[in-house]
Parts: structure tokens; C-alpha cells; sequence
């Protein structure tokens, strides 16, 4: 779709920063985010242990209700904080399809999906806010979410908003990240960042993550 741009956003994102963010993207705009700090301290309330396999949330059926209602409390948040435009959607309910991922519990890794709920409100000109769920249901992480919307989309452009430290340079190649990611250079967070704005990149969608731009 000419023009639009995939916005991704953490769970720690401020009301200021996400109406920023949009006002800087200044074209038809989809959300993805994610709520990784919000998670991780309802799990705690619930005696559960939050375990990750290289940045990807461990999830299994006593887990997944609960990142469910963490992300909906974010993505309500989000949708208040953005305005009236906004409206919020659940992905396993609009058609966001991930292959599963057993290893790892009730996790999938998202494919590019073009929902039609998504076309019609930004055709009626709204914000779609889409919390990262894929149908199963499935847990999928919020970064590799946003790359398979952007691709399903055929977004012009992919914008990894951040505050999670990893990539301090202005421009690096995909064939350079994937080099660094094999030699473990990078932990945490940025890692499944880096590998969605990688594909993002290779599959013709322009790609950030924060000041760093990610081309193939």
C-alpha cells in the first residue's frame, strides 16, 4: 500500500511519544505493539516466571491468558492516548496467521498477513492498534508482528520506536546484521528487532530502528 507506514511500539512508550511518532510518520498509519514490561509483572502477580529463548517470550498455557490481558490493557491504553482515529484490534481475531513455534509453548512467528479490518480502517481513515496475537491462539513477539504486517500490507515504510539499547550507528547492511547476530553480538530485546527490521528491509519495506536505518 503506497504510502503507509508500520509503527511499532514498546509497552514503555509514553502517551507524548506515540502521538510524536505519528505526527512524524505524517501518512496513513498502522500500530503494532508490544507490552513486555507489562507482561512480565502480571505474570509475576501470578507465580509465573518469565523465561525468554533469544529475546522470543516463553508462553505456556497457564502464560498465555495472561500476556492476552496485558496486551489488551496496553493496546486500550495506546488507542486513548492516540485519540478518536484510533481503533484496536486483537490479531487472532482479524486474521494475523503464525506458524507455531512448540518449542517455545503457545508461540508462533507471524507471516505476512493483510487483514481486511486493517484495510477498512484505514480506508475510513482511522489508526488501526494491533496487539501481536495470532490466530491458535498464538504469542508472537511484537517487532516480527509488525514485519509481517508491513510485508503482508506492502507498507512503503517500518519504524522500530524504541528505548531498548543495541544498534548505535545510522545505517547498516542486512547481510552485516545477520553477520553480527550469528556471532551473538547482540542479546535481549534488539535481537528479534534487528531480524524483523532484516526481513522488513530484504522484503522492499523500507526499515528503522530508532536512528538506525536497516537496508538489504
Amino acid at each position: 500500500m503506497s504510502g503507509l507506514v508500520v509503527l511499532k511500539l514498546g509497552g514503555r512508550v509514553a502517551a507524548d511519544a506515540v502521538r510524536d511518532a505519528l505526527a512524524e510518520a505524517g501518512r496513513p498509519t498502522v500500530v503494532v505493539h508490544g507490552a513486555g514490561p507489562q507482561i512480565t509483572a502480571a505474570m509475576a502477580r501470578a507465580g509465573l516466571t518469565a523465561t525468554f529463548v533469544r529475546g522470543r517470550r516463553v508462553t505456556d498455557a497457564d502464560a498465555l491468558p495472561v500476556v492476552r490481558a496485558a496486551l489488551l490493557e496496553v493496546n486500550r491504553e495506546l488507542c486513548a492516548a492516540i485519540g478518536a482515529r484510533a481503533i484496536g484490534l486483537v490479531g487472532d481475531e482479524i486474521g494475523l496467521r503464525a506458524t507455531p513455534v512448540p518449542e517455545l509453548g503457545h508461540v508462533g512467528t507471524p507471516l505476512p498477513s493483510r487483514p481486511q479490518a486493517i484495510l477498512d480502517a484505514l480506508d475510513a481513515g482511522l489508526v488501526p492498534v494491533v496487539a501481536p496475537i495470532a490466530e491458535g491462539p498464538l504469542n508472537v513477539n511484537a517487532d516480527e508482528a509488525a514485519t509481517a504486517l508491513a510485508l503482508g500490507l506492502g507498507a512503503e515504510r517500518i519504524v522500530f520506536h524504541t528505548d531498548v539499547p543495541g544498534v548505535v550507528m545510522p545505517r547498516i547492511g542486512a547481510d552485516e546484521a545477520d553477520r553480527l547476530l550469528g556471532e551473538d553480538l547482540f542479546e535481549g530485546g534488539i535481537v528479534p528487532k534487528l531480524r524483523a527490521a532484516v526481513d522488513a528491509a530484504r522484503g522492499g519495506v523500507r526499515a528503522e530502528i530508532g536512528m538506525t536505518e536497516v537496508v538489504a
